[in-house]
């Protein structure tokens, strides 16, 4: 009898201890199971982190392409020159990236450049005629050639510019008005300069010829003018005294510091409008457009208001 229950006891005791070992290494499983998981997690985590840091990497990246130094070549008339060299110190503050590049001659000459295939994003001429030459819309009386290079819904009048009557600062001729050049035109008293005829500024001459009953060739032919290829040539000519007088504009009277005795009215030339244009074949137009907005802007009229320029009404 006690045998047997000496037997019971030792059979409950080795039960009770597998289950014990049972249920430990059970408990063990989970366990690493569960430090298993928490690892996958981590792991899942970081590679997740990880895409995200390159995605937000990415715009960045892409904003500094935009942000890469970009050249915008200005082809504008020589009238010009000093108020856009001052406003394109200011543009540094606005576009640090953008890098103006300007190259200032007489509308006609800068048409031809640009016609003949010269790198140019933004044209601004001293004359309509110039800037019609290029314009597929415009009448193709001016536009005989058919050339399309302007686009149409950048093109803007932004200046109004004047014609005057300059002297030297002696003036031994003793003009005082448009009038006394005509007479002394007529006898053959002065030497007058005037601007070519592919330039805005001897158009507007010419006209200012014809208004007076003046025959330009018959003068040209006796002597009593003398020609520049562009206005800066024609002031040159005055400041230096080897003319009486010449014809140009109010900027660039000054600029040069030259003597004004007459201005031209509209019914003697017309307005002298400057349209501006960004062209079709721009490298780049869009860094073109907003020079020329910003050109419209109350602090750049200030700079050319200061010379003698106007906006346009």
């Amino acid at each position: 009898m006690q045998k047997k229950l000496l037997a019971s006891l030792l059979a409950c005791a080795l039960g009770i201890s597998l289950a014990a070992c049972g249920s430990s290494s059970t408990s063990s499983s989970t366990e690493d199971t569960e430090v298993a998981a928490a690892a996958d997690e981590t792991e899942a985590a970081d590679t997740a982190s990880e895409e995200e840091t390159t995605e937000a990497e990415e715009p960045a990246e892409e904003t500094a392409d935009t942000a890469e130094n970009v050249e915008v070549v200005v082809f504008a008339a020589a009238s010009m020159t000093e108020t856009l060299t001052e406003i394109s110190e200011m543009y540094k503050e606005v576009a640090p990236n953008v890098t103006l590049t300007f190259n200032f001659d007489s509308s006609g000459t800068l048409k031809t450049q640009i016609q003949e295939g010269a790198a140019c994003d933004l044209f601004i001429s001293a004359g309509q005629t110039q800037m019609n030459q290029l314009d597929i819309n415009a009448d193709p009386e001016v536009n005989t050639e058919g050339l399309d290079f302007v686009d149409e819904d950048s093109r803007v009048d932004i200046l109004e510019n004047r014609v005057t009557l300059c002297v030297t600062p002696d003036n031994e001729a003793g003009l005082e008005s448009f009038d006394d050049m005509a007479a002394a035109l007529q006898d053959g008293s002065i030497l007058m300069a005037m601007g070519n005829s592919d330039v805005p500024v001897g158009q507007y001459t010419q006209r200012i010829l014809e208004y007076y009953g003046l025959n330009e060739e018959e003068l040209a032919a006796s002597g009593v003018i003398s020609y520049g290829s562009n206005v800066k040539e024609v002031a040159t000519q005055i400041a230096e005294g080897s003319v009486d007088c010449g014809v140009i504009y109010c900027t660039d009277a000054y600029s040069e510091g030259l003597n004004i005795v007459d201005y031209a009215t509209a019914d003697m030339c017309g307005q002298v409008i400057y349209p501006a244009a960004v062209l079709k074949t721009a490298a780049h137009p869009e860094e073109a457009q907003a020079f020329l907005d910003y050109l419209q802007t109350d602090e750049c009229m200030a700079v050319f208001e200061e010379v003698g320029f106007s906006g346009v009404e």
